[in-house]
């Protein structure tokens, strides 16, 4: 698969490419070796530029992350990253069988990786912190491509795709929230107990 192709193709003609990506032979091992490691180092690595390297200006001072919290944080985001596509395939799959489509782990995270793609892409603009936001717009055309490829890729019938996307999408926040909580809390206790070590 031509990596560049694939990005370019599911960005600029999803309901095409959804169409070449469901016909493809693929495996748990070769969606994240071939596709997604590679793309989800543009966050982990653009960030940490902006944030260690470059810094946020406001007010007139320009505040960074430390180089190794910024390395941390980089290499936190890019595994919790890559988990949650496996996470969301998951979802995807498990929820498939109530709106009478079929169950396929494999079908489920090809919709996680390459609905992924717009962030992972537009990511690279992180290098400058002010630039983060449009990411969020990113986010959306994600969501747009889910909603292309999801019922397609999973067999849902026409008159169940809107229910499904909409159930699907919402599980998919919620169980983000909860884990990026949970992640978020452990790491901060981590980096607590570390500072008070540092003190003592």
């Amino acid at each position: 698969m031509d990596i560049v192709a694939r990005v370019k193709n599911i960005l600029l003609s999803p309901v095409k490419e959804w169409g070449v990506i469901d016909g493809e032979s693929a495996t748990v091992n070769s969606l994240y070796t071939n596709y997604a490691v590679l793309l989800a180092l543009i966050p982990a690595v653009a960030g940490f530029i902006g944030n260690s390297l470059v810094g946020m200006t406001v007010f007139g001072m320009t505040i960074k992350t430390p180089i190794v919290a910024g390395l941390v944080m980089g290499i936190l985001g890019y595994v919790i990253g890559l988990a949650m596509l496996y996470v969301v395939a998951w979802i995807i799959s498990t929820l498939t069988p109530q709106f009478n489509g079929q169950a396929n782990l494999v079908q489920a995270l090809k919709v996680a990786v390459y609905s992924a793609t717009p962030v992972w892409v537009v990511s690279v603009l992180t290098i400058i912190p002010a630039l983060g936001t449009l990411v969020m717009l990113a986010a959306i055309y994600s969501l747009v491509l889910f909603w292309l490829g999801a019922p397609k890729l999973m067999r849902v019938p026409e008159d169940k795709k809107v229910v499904f996307n909409i159930v699907v999408i919402v599980s998919v926040v919620v169980v983000s929230i909860v884990l990026f909580t949970v992640v978020g809390a452990l790491g901060g206790a981590m980096f607590g107990l570390g500072a008070t070590a540092m003190m003592r």
